[in-house]
């Protein structure tokens, strides 16, 4: 039946005869889905006079099978047939780690060729936040030999700038250096940057990595930047701090999530209209009492108005 008859046909018709005749003509990829999972954890120091320091982290599951068995990955999975993306992330995210309940937003989708050797699988990477204070213990599971936190560093290394045509392209080389205890991972990452007028597109390339699985580098990078600009003129970073906190701790977190320090008026200055003042307040060792806040729901609307 060629196409003409085809739509011809009513709906049902057409429907029926599409699965009989035409379902084989494309080969069929499979889908999967990749999380990025970041938390904020404190890092205790040996000098009781200084606070302790905060540290961007990223979750991990050791492969328990092949491909890249006894590689570190983010956690994830086959979608279902009869599942749709955002469940089947939180089915593989309690069967490989055992988390619940955390913020995710969907992110990108990965489609190279050949990003995994066992067949055309396409990815949808999903962003996720979480205050580690509210997780149970780390629990691997399912096909994960072990799941955990790894402090995320990411450096650049060298930086070239062209020119070609009218276009303008920058090109970085990032190391991106994932630790826990004695475990350490690495890979080296390749920033293209095109820019053509009013058009950008940037494109990230593993040019080596030890210990990663996949094309799960690209992955993080990738969401390290978009949670480097969503933080910006979102609220997303009070995914990362508990329901009450002091000001000091928020601006750690904006600090460990853009990789710099922050001038302390500017930021409660910054800040005076996100948060609500508790009236409680909190000490931590010899210090003198820090006052509570909490996130101010009515902040995001207020500011479009």
């Amino acid at each position: 039946m060629d196409e003409h008859q085809l739509q011809n046909l009513d709906e049902q018709e057409f429907i029926e005869q599409y699965r009989r005749t035409e379902k084989d003509r494309y080969e069929k990829p499979s889908i999967t889905t990749d999380m990025a999972i970041f938390t904020v954890a404190t890092e205790q120091g040996n000098d009781k006079r200084k606070k302790p320091e905060k540290e961007l982290q990223i979750l991990l599951i050791r492969r328990g099978g092949h491909p890249y068995k006894g590689h570190w990955a983010l956690a994830g999975g086959f979608m279902g047939i009869d599942e749709d993306l955002d469940t089947a992330v939180r089915r593989e995210l309690k069967e490989e780690t055992g988390v619940v309940g955390v913020y995710a937003e969907q992110l990108y989708t990965w489609s190279a060729v050949d990003r995994d050797p066992r067949m055309r699988i396409v990815s949808v990477s999903y962003l996720a936040l979480v205050d580690q204070s509210k997780l149970p213990p780390l629990q691997a599971g399912d096909d994960a030999d072990d799941v955990k936190w790894f402090t995320v560093r990411d450096t650049i290394l060298d930086v070239r700038d062209e020119v070609i045509g009218g276009a303008a392209k920058r090109i970085e080389q990032i190391e991106l250096l994932l630790t826990s205890d004695d475990i350490t991972v690495t890979a080296a990452v390749e920033r293209t940057t095109v820019t053509e007028g009013a058009n950008t597109q940037t494109s990230l390339t593993v040019t080596r990595q030890d210990g990663l699985a996949f094309d799960h580098a690209e992955i993080i990078l990738y969401s390290l930047e978009r949670l480097r600009g969503k933080v910006n003129y979102t609220n997303i970073a009070f995914n990362l701090v508990e329901d009450e906190f002091t000001l000091p701790d928020l601006q750690q977190v904006y600090e460990v999530i853009l990789g710099r320090r922050l001038n302390k008026v500017q930021f409660r200055r910054y800040a005076e209209e996100m948060v609500i003042d508790t009236g409680k307040e909190i000490r931590t060792g010899a210090y003198r009492p820090s006052k509570l806040y909490r996130y101010n729901p009515a902040w995001v609307q207020d500011r479009w108005k």
